[in-house]
């Protein structure tokens, strides 16, 4: 992978970093817990509540994306840099354009 790839898949990576810090964000004020004083109703509030597990779901799915594009943005100064860990093979700039935080090539990460 050349340095010109490398600049490019970088802006990317930063990019979906700080899509990702705002998604972050964004799920933490969801996920605040629902005060029972709020009188929205029976079936509104088991409603609120329901919603505020798949928020939660979505905010841990997340901050495991975070964690990832952190290491990838670490990881993108050493020469092993966009080989897929199973096969070893380079992994085709596309994916690592769509998909900055992969560490499989398509047929490895099936």
């Amino acid at each position: 992978m050349d340095e010109t790839q490398k600049k490019e898949i970088h802006k990317k990576l930063m990019h979906e970093i700080d899509n990702t810090q705002k998604k972050i964000a964004e799920y933490t004020e969801l996920c605040k817990p629902i005060a029972p004083e709020n009188s929205i109703g029976r079936i509104s509030r088991m409603d609120a509540i329901n919603n505020k597990s798949v928020v939660e779901a979505a905010l841990r799915q997340a901050e495991n994306k975070m964690q990832q594009l952190q290491f990838m943005q670490h990881k993108i100064k050493y020469t092993d840099f966009g080989m897929c860990n199973k096969c070893k093979q380079n992994i085709p700039l596309g994916r690592l354009m769509i998909r900055p935080h992969s560490k499989f090539c398509v047929n490895c990460a099936q």
